[in-house]
């Protein structure tokens, strides 16, 4: 690989699961800023944001991708918000390359409901907030530099496939015996 290929999308579009199987495929390290942060911290996303508040993680966050971007080349898993920073953005071009995992509301919904994990969905309605994240959020992930379909019946495997076809038609990423 001859940048890192940061993954970025919504929770549930599969950036972990598709990025671990991304990273043994290709041989490189599979790095997840959400895992990182939580190691730094010694305490979870959620505890982070009941603690701390939004703004004080995503201050950790843009810390911890520029670290990890500073690092060897890897498959590098961004939070859902990640994406959104505009100094993040431009890092992640800078040093690597942005892969949206995209995934339609319905695929994430059944992915992420069962989850108490995502403190942005401890809501009255968590399907109504994930349909506005999503929303709002679109803007942002469009702008990433590659663009690949999620599919319900799809394999982390065969989503990864997808992946490396999408980094091999965009070229510049991918040694020629990749």
């Amino acid at each position: 690989m001859k940048k890192t290929v940061a993954l970025v999308g919504m929770m549930g579009a599969g950036k972990t699961a598709v990025g671990k199987a991304l990273a043994a495929r290709l041989g490189v390290p599979f790095l997840d800023s959400d895992a990182e942060i939580e190691k730094a911290a010694d305490r979870t996303i959620a505890e982070i944001f009941a603690e701390h508040g939004e703004a004080f993680f995503r201050s950790r966050e843009t810390e911890v991708i520029g670290r990890l971007l500073e690092s060897h080349r890897a498959i590098l898993s961004t939070g859902g918000g990640a994406f959104l920073s505009q100094v993040n953005r431009d890092m992640i071009a800078e040093k690597g390359v942005a892969v949206w995992l995209k995934a339609d509301l319905d695929l994430l919904w059944n992915r992420v409901k069962h989850k108490s994990t995502r403190p942005l969905l401890r809501t009255e309605n968590p399907y109504e907030t994930l349909k506005e994240l999503v929303a709002a959020r679109e803007p942002f992930y469009a702008q990433a530099g590659i663009v690949v379909e999620a599919e319900p019946k799809l394999s982390i495997e065969g989503m990864a496939d997808k992946v490396v076809e999408a980094l091999k038609a965009h070229g510049g990423i991918l040694e020629d015996t990749q």
